[in-house]
């Protein structure tokens, strides 16, 4: 009986995790977490003043893109180029939001006749996004983060 005892008494020990330090336990937690989070989507859209934080996701992405086409759309208003009626009128702009806000263009993708049109285009909308009004970053579990957009820009014919 007594060796009985004293084997259930070392199966129990070793069988559980008295021994695994919390340190293991901490990790193994934070890695089983870090596994669940999207890391391709935020929890807030980046922001321009006039836009209300408090909105949903969709809310905020929408008022993010249309402050952005908007200043676009002004500052090209300014400028006269003709577009052919066999040219692709839709622009795609790629660039990033830092964690402090600032913008930066990573590509923009076009017809190639519009650079004959308009060689001065890419500098147009490069210097429309430096003249934007402040933006405050995307937040992911409320740490600024880095995000990445695409936003097309049509062009419309005269």
């Amino acid at each position: 009986m007594r060796k009985f005892l004293t084997i259930l008494l070392l199966s129990t020990c070793f069988s559980c995790d008295l021994f695994e330090s919390k340190e293991k336990k901490t990790q193994e937690l934070v890695n089983q977490e870090m596994r669940t989070i999207d890391w391709n989507d935020v929890d807030n859209y980046p922001l321009f003043e006039s836009c209300d934080e408090s909105t949903s996701k969709t809310s905020q992405r929408e008022c993010f893109e249309t402050e952005l086409l908007q200043h676009f759309s002004a500052t090209l208003q300014e400028f006269e180029f003709v577009i052919g009626p066999d040219m692709d009128t839709t622009v795609f702009v790629d660039f990033l939001i830092d964690q402090e806000g600032k913008l930066t263009v990573v590509d923009i993708q076009k017809d190639k006749a519009i650079d004959k049109v308009m060689p001065e285009f890419d500098g147009i909308i490069s210097q429309s996004l430096r003249n934007l009004p402040p933006l405050a970053p995307a937040l992911k579990r409320g740490i600024p983060v880095r995000v990445k957009f695409r936003i097309p820009i049509v062009l419309n014919r005269n």
